[in-house]
């Protein structure tokens, strides 16, 4: 078994083996990041974590600790590129005696090296700038900018208590001294302010005003906007004062959402058998989970979610529900293999749907990139092409 030096020596190897992983893939592209990969210590952010076990079936999580799977496994999995789970339902574990975890949902993790790493790149900071970082996590990022450009430069903000005092102990641990918050990373943190960065590991539905206020003219704000269906993707924007905007990245990670933004327990009313109007369909429900069509229709559909069920031991239909407005619109299978949708409420959600997905096709059925963000204080919009083109509001 492995002694700590000895874990020491091939946690140096490693993190030089994930170094030049990460720049033969494109995401780490300057020295300065791969000194802070190479530096930074992960496995004393991530002593302990959960990976998802692939058997099939209900999805369970089994913990990853030094006595569970030995110090060599242990340390090979930490500086391998992939998310760890490190907290579940909101809930602080117990690694007294760790027990594998199913029926639950994971809201802290440390995030993909290759993810962090292409998002701190693109962020574009220079010597002397001040970062406000939204979602501390596990503290594994806020450590890699503080190698890079000192504790003093970097604030960041936790929601949860308990992986706030976490991630303080491995930064100290680590000799990095970081503002640290606990809050609500939507408000920022105006005592630190003006900063000239700021970067959200975790996803919003829009943008907060605050974080205009607080990053200067000429700043970039880069974080995941995503809704309560999909991601939509990461957007990187330039602020101009009381505005900021900019594009979305032509992929699509996906963060968690931030927790006051998570989804009503409730999905919203389930209709009646005849409730609502009957139509046929001009796309079924892959529009709601192929990549392109999905983008569109939570855009169309920012309130809703959808599930699909067999209804009276027949044919599955899929049930798009907006809890907000309590409108609807089910999906059902007709015998020459297209769909019906039914529909009710104030919001003709599928008619919405099926007017974004149309755009979309009409402009040549665009990756990501093509869309931009325009946000205020008082407007939020996501466009096609260009800010006079095609537009749809964010939930603000």
């Amino acid at each position: 078994m492995a002694s700590e030096p000895d874990i020491e020596t091939a946690a140096v190897d490693l993190r030089r083996r994930l170094a030049r992983q990460l720049e033969k893939g494109g995401q780490l592209r300057s020295p300065q990041w791969r000194d802070a990969v190479e530096a930074v210590p992960r496995h004393k952010f991530i002593p302990r974590f959960y990976r998802e076990n692939d058997a099939v079936g209900v999805t369970t999580w089994q913990p990853v600790t030094r006595e569970t799977v030995g110090k060599e496994e242990w340390l090979r999995l930490v500086y391998t590129d992939e998310t760890w789970m490190t907290q579940f339902d909101g809930h602080d574990i117990d690694w007294a005696d760790p027990k594998p975890i199913s029926n639950a949902t994971p809201t802290s993790s440390s995030t993909l090296p290759s993810l962090v790493v292409r998002m701190l790149e693109d962020l574009d900071v220079q010597d002397g700038m001040k970062v406000l970082e939204i979602g501390t996590g596990t503290g594994y990022s806020t450590a890699l900018m503080c190698h890079r450009l000192g504790s003093e430069s970097v604030t960041s903000i936790e929601t949860d208590e308990g992986v706030a005092r976490g991630a303080r102990e491995a930064l100290t641990g680590s000799g990095h001294s970081p503002h640290l918050v606990v809050g609500d990373g939507r408000v920022g943190h105006r005592a630190g302010a003006p900063y000239d960065r700021l970067i959200a590991t975790c996803g919003f539905r829009s943008i907060p005003p605050a974080w205009l206020e607080q990053v200067r003219p000429g700043g970039i704000i880069l974080t995941t906007l995503r809704g309560w269906m999909r991601s939509l993707g990461l957007v990187k924007l330039i602020v101009t004062g009381d505005s900021a905007s900019g594009w979305f990245s032509e992929d699509d990670p996906s963060f968690m959402i931030a927790r006051q933004q998570d989804a009503p327990e409730s999905l919203g009313m389930v209709p009646e058998p005849d409730d609502g109007t009957v139509r046929r369909a001009t796309y079924g429900p892959e529009a709601l989970t192929s990549s392109g069509p999905a983008f569109m229709a939570q855009l169309a559909a920012p309130d809703a979610r959808f599930f699909s069920t067999a209804v009276d031991g027949g044919s599955v239909s899929t049930f798009l529900l907006d809890s907000v407005t309590d409108s609807f619109a089910v999906l059902a299978p007709t015998d020459d293999g297209g769909w019906q949708v039914r529909q009710g409420g104030p919001r003709r959600l599928w008619d919405a749907v099926e007017s974004a997905v149309g755009t979309w096709e009409e402009y040549g059925s665009p990756n990501t990139a093509a869309f931009g963000v325009t946000v205020s204080y008082d407007r939020q919009m996501v466009w096609l092409g260009n800010p006079n083109g095609p537009q749809w509001p964010l939930p603000f």
